[in-house]
């Protein structure tokens, strides 16, 4: 029988806990901290690592409750070392170590990044190496090629800004509080599409410059689309372009299965393109 694990995860502004089996989730408690931070704009760290001080207790029990697992049936501890915000990382690695401890269980110390690139697993039971896998999120965009599990290469990576966080910034500079593109025209702004000349490395710093400079000469000039229209052509090039590498190295390296993780992917756009993009293969 797989082993039941208790699973801390404090990498930036969420406190979650959860009990898995597996692939198998018994239980998933989140804590958000999003009203905490709205006021700042951004996440600040020193807050966000006060905040998992203040709830990560709470969670472990009400994880297990719901998981209906006493702490005496865990065989084992896990928790995100990194990477993510030093002083909140520390408090969930510090808990789930102290927990191992004190119930003389093993701790495992999970890559941030090796954990979005697992999470189609836990959808997906046919999820398998060989594997080209996007994983895109606030801090990180990166293009891993999955040889087996454990043995990984970069293919490529952001030289400047994730695609999450140009995502964030692009969405305050519009004064919106996330990207509102689901209604716009995609077509309606050519935005740049970066660094063509290398084939798997993204770079989205360019991408929020043409977006600043577009927005101002459109005020200027009182010829601003539907702010609709704007944010779905600044989502679809972004996707483009995550796309667009990541199945160039599907094509280039021969996998057969190709997933992605990181809260971008939650984006619905891009979920879209990556199934229009599979299905043609």
């Amino acid at each position: 029988m797989n082993p039941l694990i208790l699973a801390f995860e404090t990498s930036c502004d969420e406190t979650a806990v959860a009990v898995v089996r597996g692939t198998e989730a018994l239980s998933n408690i989140i804590s958000s901290q999003v009203d905490l931070h709205e006021r700042f704009g951004g996440v600040v760290p020193e807050v966000a690592a006060r905040a998992h001080v203040e709830s990560i207790r709470s969670l472990a029990h009400h994880a297990l409750n719901e998981a209906k697992v006493h702490p005496d049936e865990l065989d084992g501890v896990a928790a995100t070392a990194g990477p993510g915000l030093v002083g909140a990382l520390l408090v969930g690695h510090s808990f789930a170590k102290a927990t191992a401890w004190a119930r003389q269980l093993p701790f495992v110390g999970i890559d941030h990044m090796e954990g979005h690139l697992m999470a189609p697993r836990l959808q997906f039971e046919d999820f398998q190496p060989p594997a080209v896998v996007l994983l895109a999120s606030g801090g990180h965009s990166q293009i891993v090629h999955v040889t087996d599990w454990g043995q990984y290469e970069t293919l490529g990576t952001t030289i400047d800004d994730a695609a999450g966080e140009a995502f964030d910034k692009l969405a305050r500079v519009m004064g919106l509080g996330d990207l509102k593109a689901r209604d716009g025209d995609p077509k309606a702004v050519d935005f740049p599409r970066a660094v063509p000349d290398r084939p798997y490395h993204f770079s989205f710093s360019g991408l929020k410059t043409s977006v600043v400079t577009y927005l101002d000469k459109a005020v200027a000039s009182g010829e601003l689309p539907p702010i609709e229209d704007v944010a779905a052509s600044i989502q679809e090039a972004i996707v483009d372009v995550l796309v667009d590498k990541t199945f160039k190295a599907v094509d280039d390296t021969g996998a057969t299965t190709v997933g992605g993780g990181g809260g971008v992917l939650a984006n619905t756009r891009l979920r879209e393109r990556f199934a229009e993009e599979a299905d043609k293969r």
